[in-house]
């Protein structure tokens, strides 16, 4: 197997847990023992994204209030539905999970959720402690002032996502737009007003809503905000 093959899959270090999209496990340099390629980590992340926060019915699979279903039911329903993944076993779903670069799943014993993008409703069971003073939300340039006369709302998410950092909401909005605005919210007064904020992925947190109050625009010759815009221009 050829560096590139390495580089592109998921594997297991037996003392440093799973890693990705890297030659060698980054805390010793062991080569691992192979989990599965990047494309099929890919089709299942799909998978899992439509089970975990949309519609686990599609699969005929059954949510907890929480947002939990089995890992178990996952595999058996994943491999029915074509022979693709008729390798497929809970392990490969506790890799995509740890490997996740954004905390987008987690894995408690058997049980697998989404821990953020929910378009089902739940009752959330995320951290609240520990809130940052201040997080970050992306928008089209042309909407920042409204957004902060009339707040952030979730659209038809379950919840606002808000970012750990001026470059992951940068990050997150250039999805949809090449140049977005930031707003920085104001989660310290957020939290001692007694709203609550969760935290969900590695850098995501989610709220029910944002008012206009908390919200202010991040200046476009904002220091961090320029060098990403310089990043991106060398990328064009």
């Amino acid at each position: 197997m050829d560096e590139h093959e390495r580089m592109h899959m998921i594997r297991e270090c037996s003392m440093h847990g799973y890693f990705s999209d890297d030659e060698l496990c980054p805390a010793c340099n062991s080569e691992g023992k192979f989990i599965m390629r990047s494309g099929e980590r890919d089709s299942i992340a799909r998978k899992l994204a439509l089970v975990l926060r949309h519609a686990p019915e599609k699969f005929d699979l059954e949510m907890d209030i929480n947002g939990w279903i089995d890992v178990r039911d996952i595999v058996n329903k994943f491999k029915s539905s074509g022979r693709r993944q008729h390798w497929l076993r809970p392990h490969h779903l506790r890799a995509v999970s740890e490997t996740d670069p954004k905390g987008r799943y987690e894995v408690r014993g058997n049980m697998m959720r989404a821990t953020y993008g929910h378009t089902v409703e739940i009752e959330l069971d995320l951290p609240t402690s520990d809130i940052p003073d201040a997080l970050f939300f992306p928008c089209d340039p042309d909407e920042a002032e409204n957004l902060v006369e009339v707040g952030l709302n979730p659209g038809d998410r379950a919840h606002v996502h808000l970012s750990l950092s001026i470059r992951a909401a940068a990050e997150a909005g250039r999805v949809h737009r090449s140049d977005p605005a930031i707003l920085e919210v104001d989660t310290a007064r957020m939290v001692a007003n007694g709203e609550t904020v969760w935290h969900a992925g590695i850098t995501v947190y989610l709220a029910e809503n944002v008012s206009g109050e908390y919200l202010s625009i991040i200046g476009p010759n904002d220091p961090e905000l320029s060098l990403l815009r310089e990043s991106w221009k060398e990328e064009e």
